[in-house]
């Protein structure tokens, strides 16, 4: 499994591994709490196999996790000097760990930020071990929720890179190779990416692009796009863009589970607890870093209070898995003090917001899946945006499960995904 184009491996082009930091050992134990965590809820499940073989790959993970750093590091995040098309990749290495019967790549590949910019982007690639025929294999990109915004929590870079991939084993066994943006700014140090439907969409379909340059998966030009929460934002906008920005991709639908379809109710029906806390600083960091010639000087003073002018920054630099208890610390005396303006309709916060709501129709089959029992992204909210879009006449299929929350959703949905993949 190897890129058509001469690749670099390793720490190559930026020296070796063992020249670059080491990660700090409370963040590799963070790390290791978090995926704990995943093991404890998937233990829940009927397969006692699949929780073993989990097991398995996250210890191969742990032990290659130190030896990763490099390969994020030694990138430019605006190559200027070495500019090339989107999907391009630029370097690669085999990862640990990887599902039975599949095998993975660890990319960095070209695509462009908000602004139209080259920028480098990191992901996974991973597909079926047998070897297959060019252009024979359906390709699911695949769009993460939350993990952060910073370099290192990019899900690639973690001792079980392939936890967050909702679906992955089953995806593999239908035949299909699968592709996992990191997003902008995450792995490969980069222009901000969260929420930022532009660039967001733009990794998506890079990376699918990136799978077709890879010798003996099969990749073909058919996507699939699939997305979880601020990854169903990700493929939503993928999925409005793809006919103009990827127009040689064939995609054949978009399937999300509990999307972030509408930011201003997002923030607004969430910014009383942490998790909206949280969320808001990861928000408002990306849109003056990304938007800083559009927003005035110091904009995060225009609709935020002195104390969280100063913890947003450092909140931005916590990842959800493994800093978890460093974003409590400072979110919760925030909480219902943390907004002094509603950013919805704050002048230049409230046109950004609505630039970055997924609301064109939708023109591929679209799969919606949404928990009664969320609470972060409620399913009011969800509702809202499947009736808009069936009236614009839009191909919805929608799922409400009953007993299903946020954390678990995706999962609860596989097998009506799957059905509705079939029919594509």
């Amino acid at each position: 499994m190897t890129p058509r184009r001469d690749s670099e491996t390793g720490g190559a082009g930026g020296g070796a591994p063992g020249d670059h930091p080491s990660r700090p050992r409370h963040r590799v134990i963070g790390r290791i709490v978090g995926v704990a965590a995943l093991v404890a809820f998937i233990v829940a499940a009927p397969a006692v196999a699949r929780l073993l073989d989990f097991g398995v790959r996250v210890g191969e993970g742990a032990v290659g996790e130190s030896s990763v750093e490099g390969f994020y590091g030694s990138a430019t995040p605006t190559p200027a000097s070495t500019a090339a098309l989107p999907g391009t990749i630029v370097r690669s290495e085999s990862v640990v760990g990887a599902p039975d019967g599949s095998t993975a790549l660890r990319v960095v590949y070209h695509s462009t930020d908000v602004d139209g910019a080259d920028i480098l982007v990191s992901g996974l690639i991973v597909a079926p071990s047998e070897p297959a025929s060019a252009g024979t294999r359906t390709v699911v990109s695949w769009a993460h929720p939350t993990t952060g915004t910073a370099p290192h929590c990019a899900p690639s870079s973690g001792i079980a890179p392939f936890a967050l991939i909702e679906g992955l084993t089953d995806l593999l066994a239908d035949g299909n190779v699968v592709v996992a943006t990191d997003y902008a700014g995450m792995g490969v140090p980069g222009p901000a990416s969260f929420l930022i439907g532009a660039t967001e969409a733009a990794n998506v379909l890079d990376i699918a692009r990136a799978a077709q340059h890879v010798e003996g998966i099969g990749a073909s030009d058919r996507v699939v796009l699939w997305g979880h929460s601020q990854g169903g934002h990700a493929a939503l906008f993928a999925a409005q863009r793809a006919a103009t920005y990827a127009p040689e991709l064939d995609v054949r639908g978009v399937a999300v589970a509990a999307p972030a379809s509408d930011l201003a109710a997002l923030l607004q029906d969430d910014i009383r607890d942490v998790s909206g806390v949280t969320i808001g600083a990861y928000a408002f960091n990306a849109y003056a870093e990304a938007y800083a010639d559009r927003l005035p000087t110091d904009p995060l003073s225009t609709i935020l209070s002195p104390a969280a002018v100063t913890a947003v920054p450092a909140m931005a630099k916590l990842c959800l898995l493994g800093e978890n208890r460093q974003l409590h610390d400072i979110a919760d005396p925030m909480i219902g003090s943390f907004l002094t303006a509603d950013p919805a309709t704050a002048p230049v916060w409230s046109d950004l917001l609505r630039e970055n709501t997924p609301t064109e129709r939708i023109t591929v089959p679209l799969f919606v899946a949404q928990g009664s029992k969320d609470t972060l992204i409620r399913p009011t909210v969800t509702a809202a945006y499947v009736a808009a879009q069936e009236q614009t006449g839009a191909t919805v299929s929608s799922h409400v499960y009953p007993d299903a929350d946020h954390a678990t959703v995706a999962l609860t949905a596989l097998a009506d995904l799957r059905a509705w993949m079939r029919t594509l």
